[in-house]
């Protein structure tokens, strides 16, 4: 893995800026056709994440033996992109009962950027770095860098960065051919092609990279023991819909009835213990 400029190179031909040559006109469409031609565009996402699942399948194995020896996953990224990875790394302490340091974001500019876009920031490769040593990411670490470009230079940084801690480093892009991919043990690369709203990479590449984050949390999560079967095994009764939820989750468990399941997850508060003291 080599060592990348923090200069973004103007004349890079990138497919996240190409023009859609379908969307010319579709501020002169009906709002039904409008909507009907956005949904035409966004179902080449599906297949195109599809395509990338031999290098999914990589990332979640090495996410999966880096928590597994006491590592993280840790999601750094830039606008759009960044707030994604906030956004998977919160959802899972509720949906797997992870310490909310086991998966963490982090986003160029800071906790303000999820709220105000502050697009400057992702022009920064020595902050990118350097947020990655001040957020402790160490040796046995997996670090993700989100960049629907693949150029951010301050995911590059972080990636770098990585590297030099003895992170192991993952990309996720929508451009195969991006800055990133020398930087990377794996890097995803989901083409969904131009956006319909030329360079508007919240879009058909947003939606790419949620779904590819999607199975990487969720796919480690399950290769780490946090789920049984299809269930959510090490959810926390921690408001009344998830307490509703590990009640259910008891009772296809166990197959006692819903009063036994309740006494026992206010008894013991895990589904594991629960479903263990039920069983004898």
């Amino acid at each position: 893995m080599s060592q990348v400029s923090n200069v973004r190179p103007d004349y890079q031909k990138l497919n996240t800026e190409a023009r859609n040559a379908r969307t010319t006109e579709i501020d002169k469409l009906s709002t039904l056709d409008m909507v009907k031609l956005m949904a035409e565009e966004n179902r080449v996402v599906e297949d195109a994440v599809a395509a990338e699942a031999e290098h999914i399948a990589r990332a979640i194995d090495l996410i999966a033996a880096a928590l597994e020896s006491g590592g993280h996953l840790v999601y750094v990224g830039a606008g759009t992109s960044g707030r994604l990875g906030v956004l998977d790394a919160s959802e899972c302490p509720p949906t797997f009962g992870v310490d909310y340091r086991l998966v963490r974001g982090i986003i160029a500019g800071g906790e303000d950027a999820m709220f105000r876009a502050s697009e400057g920031a992702e022009d920064n490769f020595e902050r990118g770095a350097a947020d990655l040593v001040a957020d402790g990411v160490c040796a046995g670490d997996v670090v993700v860098g989100l960049s629907a470009s693949g150029g951010a230079p301050y995911v590059l940084g972080a990636l770098t960065k990585a590297s030099e801690l003895g992170a192991i480093p993952v990309g996720v892009t929508c451009n195969p051919a991006s800055r990133m991919h020398p930087l990377c043990h794996v890097t995803i690369a989901p083409v969904v092609g131009a956006e319909v709203i030329t360079g508007s990479s919240r879009l058909k590449a947003g939606t790419a990279q949620k779904l590819v984050l999607n199975m990487l949390s969720t796919g480690a999560m399950i290769k780490t023991g946090k789920v049984m079967g299809n269930l959510m095994i090490n959810v926390r009764p921690t408001n009344q819909k998830l307490r509703l939820r590990c009640i259910r989750i008891i009772c296809e468990l166990t197959g006692c009835d819903a009063q036994t399941a309740e006494q026992a997850i206010d008894a013991y508060g895990d589904i594991r213990t629960a479903v263990q003291k039920i069983q004898g």
